[in-house]
């Protein structure tokens, strides 16, 4: 037998036999088709992300928090990363999830925004409208971006009402008094609302703080993907103000007393 495959004879092609005198019938191909496979696919496996952001109403508007991790990975790579971001004059946003998808969508934003001055109308779009605008956004690219790792928090105080709504990336949109997206959503979530539920009209900024602190040095605490160090929007008749970044104080010496952990054998 003759090992070398040079002296074969001709390469074996799959439209022709092999001399090339006639076409080999092809059988059509009848199985399931990806309908998405030959469009742009945006963030199937996200890289840089960030985690949870806190939202609550107040007695004189909105107030939010996110902390300014974003991770690559397991890896916490980017420490001064900004999850809050203006839009106008009265509204914010808080982004969790993969921070590419943050970046187009501010960059929609401020597009939306630079449209909307040079109209000069006398009008101006308030956190209701910006948060219509991405609840049609998200629903037109929904197949091109994976909700699970994707999720807005928008709020505002235009003409006298607090707006807090959230929207992600299937456009699903729903408004609370208390928000929370990532991990936030089950650890924080619920100290959000006992706290804050009934009392929206009566809580001063400075138990508002208190209250968003306390819940994000809890997220530190629990969410292996969260950081002390964190920025706190305030959404009030007077404008947006956001907070240069801060950080929590927080003990670890408990662990010393939890079975399982330090020098503790039994």
């Amino acid at each position: 037998m003759d090992h070398f495959p040079t002296n074969w004879g001709r390469p074996r092609n799959d439209a022709f036999d092999a001399y090339g005198t006639y076409p080999i019938a092809q059988r059509p191909n009848n199985g399931s088709v990806d309908v998405f496979a030959e469009g742009v696919q945006h963030t199937q496996q996200p890289i840089v992300t960030g985690t949870s952001v806190l939202a609550i109403k107040y007695k004189d508007g909105v107030m939010m928090a996110a902390d300014n991790l974003a991770s690559y990975g397991s890896l916490a790579r980017f420490k001064d990363i900004q999850r809050l971001h203006p839009v106008g004059n009265n509204t914010v946003i808080g982004a969790g999830g993969d921070m590419s998808d943050f970046q187009y969508i501010q960059a929609l934003l401020d597009q939306l925004m630079v449209e909307e001055f040079t109209e000069q109308d006398g009008h101006s779009l308030g956190p209701s409208e910006i948060h219509e605008y991405l609840s049609h956004v998200m629903y037109a690219r929904r197949s091109k971006i994976n909700p699970l790792w994707n999720s807005l928090i928008v709020g505002g105080f235009k003409d006298g009402k607090r707006f807090l709504a959230y929207v992600d990336l299937l456009g699903t949109t729903y408004s609370a008094s208390t928000l929370a997206t990532g991990y936030g959503s089950y650890i924080a979530q619920p100290l959000l609302r006992k706290a804050v539920e009934g009392n929206e009209d009566t809580l001063t900024e400075d138990e508002a703080v208190n209250i968003l602190e306390t819940s994000m040095k809890v997220l530190f605490y629990r969410d292996a993907r969260s950081l002390n160090k964190y920025q706190i929007a305030k959404i009030t008749a007077d404008g947006v103000s956001i907070s240069d970044s801060r950080s929590a104080e927080t003990s670890w010496s408990f662990a010393e007393g939890i079975r399982g952990y330090g020098a503790q054998t039994q």
